[in-house]
């Protein structure tokens, strides 16, 4: 059995669950641009769009034009491509660690990520010759190796993975608020505790040109090794007996993973829940075939993460409340459902 899989019998789940899954992700991008702290007629919204894209010409106000193009629908083409990342890289780390609770949350990822995005910011770690993206994709990769030795140094168990996770975690949260409180301003240290609650106020169109790509080339890549991760929920054993190259597709999986939530991290901050929650809620749907579960947990954590920001918008008249809020207030119940269900089935 080779590693990475012929597109060709992955096209029926694709179609399959495409259809309805960007119906749904479409409606969702055009509630995104349309509510707000400020609702926008529909009708003004078909108007901006025709005259971007097919110079229609039509008459509209150029602030509300505005607030549209270069603020809103960003806002919410970057929030698709974070929850679609995070929710492919929740896909992929259960499926090599085989541990259910195994996330880029969880494992230390996203507090790496940053870190090193904070150490770049507040301390210029790199003498400007790096970027923030640079900068947690760094962290991100410094984390995981860690938890990876502390785990292996314990025994190597599932188990050991996630309790080396959160003692990462812990330690690189701790280095970030180390360097905030050491070399931040009020302002500044202010501005980057809400912005590593989870913060998408500042995007804009070039970081849509940074998000889309590297979410759509993860994305590639999970579907081309989907037989690999198939096997590997039957450990390593099983998937080096089907002439799987274990160790080339760990590395390649779990450095796009890490570059996919590094990238997320460097533009929105640390946001929990998604990985973690997605996957599963996916699973009861398409079940635990790669082949449509993949593009399914996509699809679903594209649209959970517009709906949560949305709701961040709205929620409290006049404020935005950080969108790592709204996803753990929905995600830690849902995660909780999920550990009940999932015990009154064993």
């Amino acid at each position: 059995m080779r590693a990475a899989a012929r597109p060709g019998p992955l096209m029926r789940p694709l179609v399959l669950w495409g259809v309805p899954g960007f119906a749904a992700l479409a409606v969702a991008i055009l509630a995104g641009v349309v509510i707000g702290e400020t609702p926008l007629p529909f009708g003004m919204v078909a108007a901006v769009f025709a005259n971007h894209l097919l110079e229609a010409g039509h008459v509209v106000d150029p602030i509300d034009a505005g607030i549209i193009w270069n603020y809103r629908l960003p806002r919410t083409l970057v929030a698709a491509a974070c929850g679609a990342g995070l929710a492919l890289s929740g896909v992929v780390l259960q499926a090599i660690v085989r541990n259910a609770l195994a996330d880029p949350y969880l494992l230390g990822v996203s507090a790496g990520a940053s870190t090193g995005a904070v150490a770049v910011t507040i301390l210029g770690l790199g003498g400007g010759m790096i970027g923030i993206s640079t900068g947690a994709f760094v962290g991100a990769t410094l984390a995981f190796a860690l938890v990876a030795a502390l785990a292996r140094a314990a025994g190597g168990g599932s188990a050991q993975l996630v309790l080396a996770g959160i003692a990462g975690s812990q330690l690189f949260n701790a280095l970030t608020s180390f360097f905030i409180a050491k070399s931040a301003n009020a302002e500044q240290a202010r501005g980057i505790i809400y912005w590593l609650l989870g913060n998408l106020s500042g995007v804009r169109w070039p970081d849509v040109s940074l998000a889309l790509p590297v979410v759509a080339c993860g994305f590639v890549i999970c579907l081309w090794f989907v037989r690999a991760l198939d096997a590997f929920t039957f450990g390593t054993s099983s998937a080096a007996s089907l002439g799987i190259s274990v160790r080339r597709v760990q590395v390649v999986l779990i450095g796009m993973t890490t570059l996919m939530t590094a990238t997320m991290v460097s533009l929105v901050g640390s946001i929990g829940f998604v990985g973690l929650v997605i996957p599963h809620a996916m699973r009861f749907l398409t079940g635990p075939g790669h082949a449509r579960l993949i593009p399914a947990s996509a699809l679903a954590g594209a649209v959970f993460l517009i709906a949560a920001d949305v709701t961040s918008r709205i929620i409290i008249p006049g404020q935005v409340v950080p969108i790592g809020v709204v996803t753990a207030l929905v995600g830690a119940p849902g995660f909780a459902l999920i550990l009940i269900h999932n015990r009154s089935r064993a």
